[in-house]
């Protein structure tokens, strides 16, 4: 059975909506790692537009199972992670001006940085995973680079307006994550699974971990963390 790693970033987003203490995404971690989470990820971003440095910190301390860091392969972001030190370091692109993650790391266009980024963190002792899209030309050469692992983007598919979008994105993660497994990279996926698109990974063994936070934290502001966690888990376990 494929792990299930929650994204609480927007447990943060609600939080500075109003600039104050609550809610509080390190009790959200809490009742997501109760309901049987196998980790919990938190994107730090240059413009700390939701989680904190605080959140962070407070979260390498509390986290039972694996803490999660997505960040862009900045120095300052290197420096932060060598320095909390979480289980795994995800990179990724990020644009100030994005309201989510658009897609996946281009690693043709930026491979020197990001190969020495990983090359910090891993000596520090932390895995790196590279969220990228499924063009296997960037599976390859996150291979090259010697990142522990990659999450393929799902996006596309997830946003797909049409049976046939959904239909070529989805083979395009098929291969992907095929590809990846072939390489011998632990394969994770995420960006936009839903409760209903999850249903879609049926039989594709090699996905080691789905990461998944709107939808999660969406159902959980409905029907509470816990209870949000365990229906995803259920989800993923039919699989």
């Amino acid at each position: 059975m494929a792990g299930l790693a929650v994204n609480v970033d927007h447990v943060a987003t609600l939080r500075e909506a109003r600039k104050i203490h609550y809610p509080e995404p390190v009790a959200a971690a809490v009742f997501a790692e109760l309901a049987g989470a196998d980790g919990i990820v938190v994107h730090l971003r240059e413009d700390r537009r939701h989680i904190q440095d605080r959140d962070v910190r407070i979260l390498r301390k509390i986290v039972q199972t694996k803490l999660i860091l997505e960040m862009a392969s900045t120095s300052e972001m290197v420096g932060i992670a060598l320095d909390i030190k979480p289980d795994i370091v995800t990179l990724v692109p990020e644009k100030r001006e994005e309201v989510t993650t658009e897609g996946g790391l281009d690693l043709v266009v930026h491979k020197n940085s990001v190969a020495e980024a990983v090359d910090s963190l891993q000596n520090g002792g932390i895995p790196v995973s590279i969220f990228i899209d499924t063009d296997p030309e960037q599976i390859k050469l996150a291979h090259q680079i010697d990142a522990a692992m990659v999450e393929i983007h799902t996006g596309t598919f997830c946003d797909a307006t049409t049976s046939i979008k959904r239909e070529k994105a989805f083979s395009t993660i098929v291969d992907a994550v095929k590809l990846a497994h072939k390489l011998k990279l632990k394969v994770n996926a995420g960006h936009g699974i839903c409760y209903k698109t999850i249903k879609a990974f049926k039989g594709l063994k090699e996905i080691d971990e789905f990461s998944i936070g709107h939808s999660i934290v969406s159902r959980a502001v409905l029907v509470g963390m816990e209870r949000a966690v365990k229906e995803m888990l259920a989800l993923i376990k039919e699989l």
